[in-house]
């Protein structure tokens, strides 16, 4: 007989590839978003990094937001098969408009399109995956399949960034945009041509007694988070930091007023397993808010605190190809920015300028500095800014197989954690990754001197462990764990958890400037990392209780 513990749906590889071409539009705009709006020099929109930053956290925040919405849509009238097609082709749209369109409004209207359709697709993809392991032979792999799918996800968010940058490099930044919706089309392609094979798993669940409507959701829910959210925008001055974050943070309110209810109000058999999974929620949102700084204070020391100087052999290969940057020492007039990296404007908004040096070269290693104004006339080739955003989704390629395979060797010695014990051991991990940069910042003398690139690699590698143990975990747990017929709808509770984390990174972020010593900020992280493990290990004994009253690890 067969062994049907390696077997895996044939579904898996058509949904694999579906969602890789997918996140490689997503991460390439994330990859270049924040760089694009705050670079003066080459047709950027040239805002201040504070807003950028806010900007930055508040897309990402909605991305995963929405998915509450459609999630539940998915899960009582639309199916997850055309919930997928509506929102990956509403967000194909936005990615070709924010590359289209160079006026602010229709920018934001790209987004929206992007952040709505995200909503209809993240969480259908996700639940469609686990349906297709709920019946046997496939359930013991439950926890491998989303290990591979988030694979899937990896391969697309690490070659985007290299496509990234030959597109800007060589066509600008409109045009780098615009392949991010090209790929989305691509992913919409595969999943048509892998449907005969994913339809099985579009189950609607059928309406029971207590079920939510949609007329609760719309009018309970979603118009209370609308008027919330006005409400904190207009409110006079700005309680979190900024009005977008207090709009953002007003609005999430009634939706988590809503799960807590949904908690409430369950039955005895639901009600524990949803107390779980909120308890899960809560700890992972602030993993979130440390590991999506990748796209603002990462990106940020990679671009003026990293040594980005591309080794002599390979200037001109990378060069040929686009995929290197060439600054001169001495330029003749470029943008006049403080202390911090950051661009200044008079008091009309115009940019100063001034001739100088590149602001790359102000913290240059003296030995490299001394040779440079040896030769101002000769080129320094440097590694863009966003390839570092491909050293994340590399390691999790790399790290996935071996992860995937020390938990099957103690499966097989009958010692494997459970989903939970995993995700704690993540958050614990997830945290040393901050103190690896406290030593790049030690390393560099508080940005007096650029650091080695290894520093922030292996800040990459560190966490990349955590997020491993972590993130395809929930969203496993998510699948274990929810009352079939509120799956989608659970899934949209993980994503909303993963929203208000990104929107908190985003927070977190626009306080590197009150930082004098950037090791403190890196250590704040730490502490919340910390904090999020010492909370899961008071938890961890009830949710193992629950996973077995479940029948599952």
């Amino acid at each position: 007989m067969a062994n049907t513990n390696s077997k895996h749906p044939k579904g898996l590889p058509y949904l694999f590839f579906t969602e890789m071409w997918e996140r490689f539009g997503y991460y390439l705009i994330l990859g270049i978003f924040v760089l694009y709006m705050i670079d003066s020099e080459k047709g950027g929109l040239a805002f201040n990094d504070k807003n950028a930053d806010d900007i930055f956290g508040t897309f990402i925040a909605l991305t995963y937001l929405t998915p509450f919405l459609g999630g539940f849509l998915a899960d009582k009238i639309l199916g997850y098969v055309k919930a997928i097609y509506i929102g990956g082709f509403l967000m194909g749209l936005g990615y070709l408009g924010v590359g289209f369109f160079k006026d602010l409004p229709m920018f934001y209207a790209s987004l929206a399109l992007i952040i709505i359709g995200n909503g209809f697709f993240k969480p259908s993809i996700s639940t469609l995956l686990g349906n297709l392991y709920n019946e046997e032979p496939y359930k013991a792999n439950k926890d491998a399949g989303y290990n591979i799918f988030y694979m899937g996800i990896n391969i697309g968010a690490f070659i985007c960034n290299i496509i990234a940058a030959f597109m800007r490099n060589k066509y600008g930044w409109g045009p780098a945009f615009m392949t991010a919706g090209v790929g989305m089309f691509i992913g919409l392609i595969v999943f048509t041509m892998g449907r005969q094979h994913i339809l099985k798993a579009n189950i609607l669940k059928p309406s029971q007694e207590g079920d939510t409507k949609i007329s609760d959701v719309l009018l309970k829910v979603f118009l209370p988070a609308v008027v919330a959210g006005i409400i904190g925008w207009v409110i006079p001055g700005s309680i979190f930091g900024s009005d977008s974050t207090d709009a953002f943070i007003f609005a999430c309110l009634p939706v988590i007023y809503f799960y807590v209810m949904l908690y409430v109000k369950a039955n005895a058999e639901d009600k524990r397993p949803i107390g779980a999974l909120l308890a899960i929620f809560a700890v992972s949102l602030m993993f979130w808010a440390v590991f999506k700084q990748n796209g603002t204070a990462l990106t940020r020391w990679a671009k003026y605190y990293t040594d980005r100087s591309v080794p002599a052999v390979a200037e001109k290969p990378l060069e040929a190809i686009y995929l290197v940057d060439a600054k001169d020492y001495q330029t003749e007039e470029v943008s006049v920015y403080d202390d911090q990296y950051q661009a200044q404007k008079n008091e009309a908004g115009d940019l100063l300028k001034e001739p100088g040096k590149d602001i790359y070269f102000r913290n240059e290693l003296p030995e490299k500095k001394t040779t440079m104004e040896a030769n101002p006339e000769k080129k320094v080739y440097l590694y863009n800014t966003e390839l570092f955003q491909s050293v994340n989704p590399f390691w999790v390629i790399v790290l996935t197989p071996v992860v995937v395979g020390f938990f099957m060797f103690l499966r097989r010695k009958g010692k494997e954690p459970t989903t939970p014990t995993k995700i704690v051991l993540g958050l614990f991990i997830s945290a040393l990754s901050c103190l690896v940069m406290v030593g790049a910042v030690y390393a560099g003398q508080n940005g007096l001197f650029k650091v080695s690139a290894l520093w922030l690699i292996a800040a990459y590698g560190v966490i990349t462990v955590g997020e491993l143990c972590l993130s395809p975990m929930g969203l496993s747990l998510v699948s274990k764990l929810s009352p079939p017929r509120l799956t989608a709808l659970m899934m949209g509770g993980f994503f909303l958890s993963t929203s208000i984390g990104n929107k908190l990174s985003g927070v977190l972020a626009s306080f590197w400037y009150d930082y004098e010593n950037k090791a403190n900020f890196f250590i704040v992280n730490f502490g919340l990392l910390l904090l999020a493990t010492l909370l899961g290990l008071l938890i961890l004994k009830r949710l193992n209780v629950i996973m077995k009253e479940k029948g599952v690890n």
